[in-house]
């Protein structure tokens, strides 16, 4: 059978509630305590203060030239953690207990006591160790080593910056991430599926069955019965009437796996779940449901600006919503298996997820040790540990996210085939007609054999399949040539072209069994064009949704500064244009900037720009700002998805009239803008989407801004431990003072705790945590930790002291305060 064809079903899950499994249990059995409180940190092993988890130490250093661009120059180094607890001896179904870490960067090692539970290397993976119950009191110590502090390409964060789980079992259990299913058939009267679980400690001569169910909200749509075989239950469920997962509605049941001796529950698992199928076809993409989608990905890192990578669930959730409010409909995790948090929004906000295994392999990337572009690069990373861990961190994650219906594509790597950075091919002494990547030089002769690319992927695609090959295997190629010449297109499933949109054609032509599709690519609007016009390219994943640290240009920059969204969460210029590709709903966008006079032609002839030069004119990054000088020419760009727009302005001289500026206009498919040259007039500017009728169905507006007068404070999102907080400069017409870079302090009253204000400014390299911090286009974003005090992660402790992690019996009242010279503050009451 085809290997491809095994891909037309699946059924994945996320972790839900059921009667001895919660939400988001991170190992799927037992009963899971969050156990982030009571830890304390050290950066020396002698002076220690209280934290609590997650916690990056490095985003809480200010930034300096000295350090390497890759990190967003800031720091790495050595840290340590201790916790103390007392476990009971046994217990009530509770005879062993586990610490699960959902993610520790970097090169972790743990003790209890002087005991050594266990080392991992790998900061992105998931791992548990078992505890020792004495009934006395103990401790449980984190020793992490990032003193390879530019061992990425981009920022990682530094420290256990994920959630800890305490996990309490029966002696017999369900095995860590031991339960999953998969979808057989569906029609819409019927969905089949197979479920299976392992369980650890039964002995043969143990009569234990599982049962597994599948609930549709509080009702049991199907139910079956299993007995436990050599540690290992399976069988297959029959679901009426199924509603499948998708991009556009994705409906979510529950799985169940409970573990029953004598008729009683002794352990269960219980995750949300979606039904859908997917199929790829090498001429017609993609296919969801067996409806033909492009997928309209992008880009994501694990860092949050000032949050650093410890990042709540909350901040993630508004974040991944404006990537949906753009039109995306899928994520990359670039370049590593990401926070648990991630997976289930995903599930719940119907993105489809590119899960990645790594960014390097057996031999390291060049970075920046000191500064950018500055002296030698180094070769700090994760290389070292790579034949040893790769097996296995591969086969963790899938593991561990196999459950998730928003996870369709697994990716054992990402750019590990740079032409020469070291592999090397004799195709690398062709011509710029066939080879259009970075070649330092033609073919070396002396480096690395391109051909052992290939053999890791290999490899690394068989881990995969044998734990699930209900999803094809991927990888993103940055040197298509030189691989194409090696085994590892042919040993994944479908092939990522990383910026290589120049070979869909002819790789097409050459492969033609070759599933392609756009990996990574830039955020042009003819890389769009290379997708939407060609039926067998499936989709592409944009480089970047989000702005991220690291990978940052010379000082001071905080990152790459290449995202549709920004630091704070909002849509950039860049990502209006985006959206007017990728999203359903009518939107019309407005930018302008100056006129940029265009060069007469030869002779002196007409004053109008040649087609391709009058292109070059329209920008995608235009700002919505109204601010010039009287009569000046600006230029106006529209981005919008419906068939025509005009351009409208409300002047400030006469409010109660509108005129037309700008004639209707016919949407533009060669540029993808409507463009007009307007004198400036203080007012408002309208720009208005129409049908095709003329009707308008989208309206922007940006009025003439003056001097800021007070702050505004709005509340984006609450949650019981953390608020998100839109601070802006307005004007005496309340409207926001876009021009306005004012220093704003923030001050709490209560039980909180400030962990960042973000202002989106790539050129800000003052401390991320200070509470002070300048506005960017007027407005900044406030994370606030609720239920803490500022003084818990900040007094020195010399000794350990127990931790219920109990929080407080009812809300308490926070007040913030925001203020900047020469405006009247903000004020805002938040409640634990």
């Amino acid at each position: 059978m085809n290997r491809l064809s095994l891909f037309s079903a699946f059924v994945a899950a996320s972790f839900c509630a059921s009667m001895m499994a919660q939400v988001n249990n991170p190992v799927g059995f037992g009963e899971a305590t969050l156990w982030n409180d009571g830890w304390e940190f050290s950066a020396d092993s002698i002076e220690w203060r209280p934290v609590t988890l997650p916690h990056d130490w490095s985003i809480e250093a200010t930034p300096s030239d000295t350090l390497a661009s890759c990190t967003g120059y800031l720091p790495g180094g050595v840290g340590w953690y201790r916790k103390a607890f007392t476990l009971p001896t046994s217990g009530e179904g509770h005879a062993r207990h586990y610490v699960c870490f959902d993610g520790v960067y970097n090169r972790s090692t743990v003790w209890q006591g002087s005991c050594e539970l266990g080392y991992r290397p790998n900061g992105y993976i998931s791992f548990a160790y078992e505890l020792s119950a004495s009934g006395s009191p103990d401790t449980l110590v984190v020793r992490v080593d990032h003193s390879r502090q530019a061992d990425s390409r981009w920022y990682t964060g530094s420290g256990i910056w994920r959630d800890v789980w305490l996990i309490a079992a029966p002696e017999v259990h369900l095995a860590q991430w031991g339960t999953t299913y998969r979808l057989l058939s569906m029609t819409d009267k019927w969905a089949v599926v197979h479920v299976s679980t392992s369980a650890e400690g039964a002995s043969a001569d143990d009569s234990y069955v599982v049962r597994f169910s599948f609930l549709d909200g509080e009702r049991v749509v199907a139910s079956a019965e299993a007995p436990l075989t050599s540690g290992v239950a399976q069988t297959q469920l029959r679901i009426p009437n199924p509603r499948r997962w998708d991009v556009v509605s994705p409906y979510l049941y529950t799985f169940r796996a409970e573990l029953l001796r004598n008729g009683a529950t002794t352990d269960a698992a219980s995750y949300r779940a979606g039904l859908r199928t997917l199929r790829f076809t090498p001429d017609e993409g993609f296919f969801l449901n067996e409806r033909n989608l492009k997928v309209k990905g992008v880009c994501v890192h694990h860092d949050a600006g000032v949050l650093g990578a410890a990042v709540p669930r909350d901040v993630w959730r508004r974040r991944l919503m404006v990537l949906r409010e753009m039109g995306a409909n899928a994520i990359r995790c670039s370049h590593n298996p990401q926070n648990p948090d991630l997976y289930d929004l995903c599930d719940e906000l119907g993105l489809l997820v590119m899960d990645e295994a790594s960014d390097e392999w057996e031999y390291p990337k060049r970075k920046w040790l000191k500064g950018w572009n500055k002296g030698e690069p180094g070769f700090e990373g994760s290389y070292d540990f790579f034949a040893e861990w790769i097996d296995r961190d591969v086969a963790d994650m899938v593991r561990r996210d196999r459950n998730h219906p928003s996870v369709f594509l697994w990716s054992i790597g990402n750019e590990v085939d740079y032409p020469n950075d070291p592999y090397s091919h004799p195709v690398l002494d062709g011509d710029g007609s066939t080879i259009s990547q970075p070649m330092y030089g033609g073919y070396k002769p002396d480096a690395p054999r391109a051909e052992r690319i290939g053999e890791i992927a290999q490899r690394l695609a068989g881990v995969v399949r044998t734990i699930d090959y209900t999803r094809p295997v991927t990888g993103a190629l940055a040197g298509v040539v030189m691989s194409n010449q090696t085994a590892y297109p042919e040993a994944v499933d479908v092939v990522g072209y990383n910026y290589t949109e120049n070979r869909y054609l002819a790789d097409h032509e050459t492969y033609p069994q070759r599933i392609i599709y756009g990996s990574e690519t830039s955020v042009g609007y003819d890389q769009w064009k290379a997708v939407r016009d060609n039926r067998h390219i499936f989709g592409q994943f944009v480089w970047t949704g989000l702005d991220y640290l690291g990978e940052s240009g010379a000082w001071p920059s905080r990152g790459l500064n290449t995202g549709l969204v920004d630091f704070a969460g909002f849509m950039k210029p860049r990502g209006r244009f985006r959206q007017s590709l990728w999203a359903d709903e009518p939107m019309v966008y407005v930018g302008t900037y100056p006129e940029r006079q265009p060069r007469r032609r030869a002779g002196g002839e007409g004053d109008a720009a040649p087609a391709p030069a009058r292109r070059s004119m329209l920008s995608t990054d235009a700002m919505d700002m109204w601010n010039y000088q009287d009569g000046q020419t600006v230029r106006v760009v529209c981005y919008t998805n419906t068939p025509q727009a005009r351009l409208l302005l409300r002047r400030a001289a006469t409010p109660d009239s509108v005129e037309v500026v700008g004639e209707l206009q016919p949407y533009d498919r060669e540029t993808g803008i409507i463009t007009w040259v307007v004198p400036y007039a203080a007012g408002e500017l309208i720009g208005e989407g129409c049908d095709a009728q003329g009707n308008p169905v989208a309206r922007y507006a940006i009025p003439t801004t003056g001097a800021a007068v007070r702050l505004r404070a709005t509340l984006l999102s609450q949650t019981p431990t953390l608020a998100q907080v839109l601070v802006e400069a307005v004007d005496s017409a309340d409207h926001r003072a876009r021009m306005s870079m004012a220093s704003v302090t923030c001050a709490l009253d209560g039980s909180a705790r400030l962990l960042g204000m973000e202002n989106a400014l790539n050129f800000d390299m003052t401390a991320p945590q200070s509470p002070v911090k300048m506005l960017g286009q007027g407005r900044l974003v406030a994370y606030i930790a609720l239920g803490t005090t500022p003084a818990t992660d900040a007094t020195p402790s010399t000794d350990a002291t127990p931790s219920t992690d109990a929080k407080s019996d009812g809300p308490a009242p926070v007040t913030v305060t925001f203020t900047a010279e020469g405006m009247e503050p903000a004020q805002l009451t938040l409640r634990e």
